[in-house]
């Protein structure tokens, strides 16, 4: 696959195909293809998680880690479906997100494919079932430990310590202060006081990540020289 491997820390990649050629078929025929998922809704949150467990109907459980993207900007899809009046902002999390898409199939590919930027992954075999992704310093994440960060911003292996009212699994805020490390980093987080905080797999630990768009106090720890 024919992907950039610039250092995105130095210089951006070059654009590759994006998230609408690809589905239409712009590497068809190149054996590129890993797993085939039956919901496009689910691929396109993978995509911005950035990895994945898939379950396969044998039993077996598959890893999905991050191999690579395309190179062109990340669109927020929830800032999109509330600027054009389907959703509240205030409605808006996870859950509800993948509910309205799947109800909305046509509205809902117009709208992903807005999002042109598009992540390839690679199957990680080594990898056991209880053992959190590999985020984007190559080490496995750790449920409430681990968090993502602009790269361009900060190093990982930096300590952060967060402060701030999170929700709990019905929506009930709760005092959430605790020392993070960073040891990933996506897309979407720009910016110096911006953090995704890493909750775990599975179905509940997504659906409390769905709640999560909260303010907080976001310090750095940095050693003396």
């Amino acid at each position: 696959m024919t992907l950039s491997v610039l250092d995105p820390i130095t210089r951006p990649p070059i654009p590759y195909f994006d998230r609408a050629a690809i589905e239409d078929g712009a590497l068809q025929g190149q054996a590129l293809e890993l797993l085939y998922l039956p919901d496009q809704v689910e691929l396109f949150f993978a995509q911005v998680q950035g990895s994945a467990r898939i379950r396969l109907p044998d039993g077996r459980l598959k890893r999905l880690t991050y191999a690579g993207r395309n190179g062109h900007p990340y669109t927020t899809i929830a800032r999109v479906i509330r600027d054009e009046g389907h959703m509240a902002l205030e409605d808006i999390n996870l859950g509800s997100l993948k509910s309205w898409l799947r109800s909305h199939p046509d509205d809902a590919k117009r709208i992903m494919r807005l999002n042109r930027s598009y992540i390839f992954f690679s199957l990680s075999e080594d990898l056991a079932e209880n053992e959190g992704p590999i985020g984007a310093a190559s080490i496995p994440l750790t449920a409430g430990r681990s968090m993502a960060i602009d790269r361009l911003q900060w190093c990982y292996g930096l300590p952060f310590f967060i402060r701030a009212q999170l929700p709990d699994q019905k929506g009930k805020l709760s005092e959430f202060s605790r020392i993070m490390v960073a040891q990933d980093t996506g897309s979407a987080i720009l910016g110096a006081a911006r953090a995704d905080l890493f909750m775990g797999s599975g179905d509940e630990a997504g659906h409390l990540a769905g709640l999560i768009r909260h303010p907080g106090d976001f310090v750095v720890l940095i050693p003396k020289a």
